[in-house]
């Protein structure tokens, strides 16, 4: 079978699992998220922390508590690196520097996880395990829990009150993401990735020489990175290694396990809002995304231009072997498009149209089908977007699941929209003004500026992977970056919030025959249009001199 067959046929098996799961998996979360009831397990959590476990909060009192949630979580996890040296299973090594243990704090909070560092140099195996992983899966649980929010704000009326977040937080954590999680780490187990606490394992060289190899708790970690798309790797090249992604279908199974949830959630909200068909919308407008993504990645990847590569006919600077150049590209395309940042091939290798593509996935908002949770909410609000231009265009005023949207509702979702941009566009021009910040790009030309724009975008819009060329690991780039990821994260999650409670006031509007209709072709067709549109005139400029630059 030919590289390009084979490349075709890992990407319809793919779509084919993910559609496998798409209703189970929906409807699953769906019942979680909507259940009266609390279980033991969940009532002994809310004793713990002192939570009312019954009373709704409004959406003001729900981002107190994400925000206060989140500032104990940063402060935590900077402690629990600080002082690393003190504490068991450290591998010998020194507690994390103050910068480095901000940027990574923030990072992992965040659901970012970009890593200024090499992690089997630098965490050793309790902080991995009882820092990192953790944060794992409460922020994107927490994700999860915003999109849910915004979700009840269409589906209730005339009340303030949308839910308690550490309900919401623990059951999604609980019931969710841990059970798959776990089952997910097993399978891994099987295909040999790596699941102990070893802090070196002898091997063998192939001159005959002993070499030490760090062994570590990988299986577990490697699969909540995944599936809740946050993306820090164990190891420093991440899925990239043999103990963390050994065969081609393990390989498989991580793509899978980063798209299955975001790709679910839309089951999920057209059961909340008592319309399947409207989650069937924004399931296809993802998917058209998706698909438009990976296809370009995949013929850009395998165009094969230059020398060597003409020769050997295929690109595989920067690919592992066991993957080759179309798993490679599938797993970079899937990786932007949610907030995952996991990677299995060198982004800096890519060919510059085709790290370009990657770059635009992220500045999409990273909605296609977007991290856990975020993915969702930012589509909802792209949507939001889409009918008040609808209604522009025809003279009546907006409704969407019969909400209307109003002023308020639009500058809520304008803001919105409007975050990551200042945040990537600032950055990068105050980076570069800065004397000594262009020593961290390996070219100083247009391949420099799409490795500072890519780790900006990254930090931005919470993916957390990079171009691997880029030496961010800096005072200034620890901390700029870490405000980036802090700012990109939480004054989103505000906005969604507020846009929630603005309409779940409202009274619903009944439809009428002027009513857009937002479940049909017409309405996925708008919705595309408009994100890739935003994204073109916001961004266009500054890739005109990066990555568009490289490849004319």
């Amino acid at each position: 079978m030919s590289a390009t067959a084979a490349g075709i046929v890992f990407v319809v098996a793919m779509a084919v699992a993910l559609a496998a799961v798409h209703k189970p998996l929906g409807d699953y979360m769906y019942r979680v998220v909507t259940r009266t009831g609390h279980r033991a397990v969940e009532r002994g959590v809310y004793r713990l922390v002192g939570v009312k476990a019954d009373v709704e909060q409004t959406w003001s009192g729900y981002a107190r508590s994400v925000l206060a949630f989140a500032a104990i979580s940063v402060l935590f996890l900077y402690g629990f690196q600080r002082l690393q040296d003190l504490l068991p299973l450290n591998n010998g090594l020194d507690g994390v520097e103050a910068s480095l243990a901000w940027n990574t704090a923030v990072s992992f909070v965040t659901n970012t996880n970009w890593q200024a560092y090499s992690g089997e140099s630098t965490m050793g195996h309790l902080v991995q395990m009882a820092g990192l992983a953790v944060q794992n899966f409460v922020s994107a649980a927490m994700g999860i829990a915003i999109a849910i929010v915004l979700v009840r704000g269409f589906a209730r009326k005339l009340t303030d009150r949308l839910g308690n977040f550490w309900v919401d937080l623990t059951r999604i954590t609980i019931w969710v993401l841990l059970p798959i999680s776990v089952v997910a780490a097993i399978v891994l187990i099987i295909g040999g990735v790596v699941q102990n606490l070893a802090a070196d394992i002898p091997a063998a060289a192939l001159n005959g020489d002993e070499q030490l190899l760090t062994g570590g708790p990988v299986a577990s970690q490697e699969a909540i990175k995944d599936l809740g798309t946050n993306g820090g790797g164990f190891y420093n090249v991440n899925s990239a290694h043999p103990f963390a992604n050994p065969t081609a279908w393990t390989n498989f199974i991580e793509i899978f396990l980063l798209l299955c949830i975001p790709f679910s959630l839309p089951r999920t909200f057209g059961r909340m809002v008592s319309d399947r068909r409207q989650g069937y919308a924004i399931t296809a407008i993802m998917a058209v995304l998706a698909v438009i993504s990976v296809s370009l990645v995949v013929g850009l990847e395998s165009m094969a231009n230059g020398t060597v590569p003409s020769a050997i006919g295929t690109a595989m600077e920067g690919r592992e072997v066991r993957f080759g150049v179309a798993d490679s590209a599938v797993f970079a395309a899937g990786t932007t498009l949610t907030s995952t940042g996991s990677v299995n091939s060198f982004h800096d290798s890519y060919t510059a149209l085709g790290g370009g593509v990657l770059l635009v996935n992220m500045m999409l908002g990273e909605v296609a089908p977007g991290g856990v949770g975020s993915g969702l909410y930012g589509m909802l609000v792209l949507a939001v977007i889409t009918v008040f231009v609808a209604g522009l265009m025809v003279g009546r005023t907006p409704e969407y699941l019969g909400k209307r949207i109003g002023a308020r509702e639009i500058k809520l979702a304008s803001l919105y929209f409007l975050v990551s941009p200042i945040l990537v566009l600032i950055g990068v021009a105050v980076s570069i003004s800065v004397p000594g910040n262009l020593e961290s790009m390996q070219d100083s030309g247009p391949h420099g500026l799409s490795e500072l724009l890519y780790a900006f975008t990254s930090a931005g819009n919470n993916n957390g992977s990079a171009f691997a060329g880029f030496a961010a690991g800096t005072g200034w780039f620890n901390t700029a970056l870490g405000l980036c990821m802090l700012l990109g994260r939480f004054i989103p999650m505000i906005l969604v919030l507020a846009l929630a409670g603005s309409l779940a006031k409202q009274k619903p509007v009944p439809a009428t025959v002027g009513t857009f209709p937002t479940h049909q072709p017409l309405f996925v067709g708008m919705v595309v249009g408009v994100t890739l549109i935003l994204v073109a005139l916001t961004f266009l400029p500054v890739l005109a001199l990066g990555p568009l630059a490289e490849g004319l």
